[in-house]
């Protein structure tokens, strides 16, 4: 997919990065400058994450190895959280660990039942530098979780074992998107 502007927006969609993509797979630099260039990556990932219906997005997976994720994600109350985050840090996941669907923008189509905490709490700051603290529970809290992993470098099949790990990565290897590239 080329990088195209979405109606209505100053947001350009980026091209997804897809499992096996280099940049998927390492840690992500911190955010040294704030300014404009920063605000447009946050839109351009807004614009992205809306055409290809996620609710979160990491820069990473438009090849950008910047440490920011948006979000856009209900939590199990069905409670919209809107937002993003620059330089985060996950400094709590704790409460029961759930194993839920999990799914993944550069993983078209594929899903696995993936251990998550139900709580998690990250901090980071916005694209103004503003410290920011957001605490999320249930889907949230899984969503929060997802992005931070991305950031480091680790995609959902990473945490994956056993039958779900191979059958994840069976069905990726089977997908129309991987025999593209």
């Amino acid at each position: 997919m080329r990088n195209r502007p979405i109606p209505g927006s100053s947001g350009l969609i980026r091209a997804m990065s897809l499992l096996g993509d280099p940049v998927l797979h390492q840690a992500c630099e911190p955010v040294t400058e704030f300014g404009p260039p920063l605000a447009r990556l946050v839109e351009d990932m807004y614009a992205t994450m809306y055409a290809a219906e996620g609710v979160g997005l990491a820069a990473n997976q438009i090849g950008v190895p910047l440490r920011v994720f948006v979000y856009d994600c209900p939590d199990d109350d069905e409670v919209r959280h809107l937002g993003h985050l620059v330089n985060p840090r996950l400094v709590e996941a704790d409460g029961i660990a759930v194993r839920g669907p999990e799914g993944c923008l550069s993983l078209p189509g594929i899903e696995a039942g993936t251990e998550r905490f139900d709580r998690a709490v990250v901090e980071g700051v916005t694209v103004t530098g503003e410290p920011v603290r957001v605490t999320g529970t249930g889907f949230f809290a899984r969503c929060l979780q997802h992005e931070c992993d991305h950031l480091e470098g680790t995609v959902y099949t990473d945490r994956l074992t056993g039958l779900r790990r191979r059958r994840a990565l069976r069905a990726a290897g089977r997908a129309p998107w991987a025999r593209e590239g």
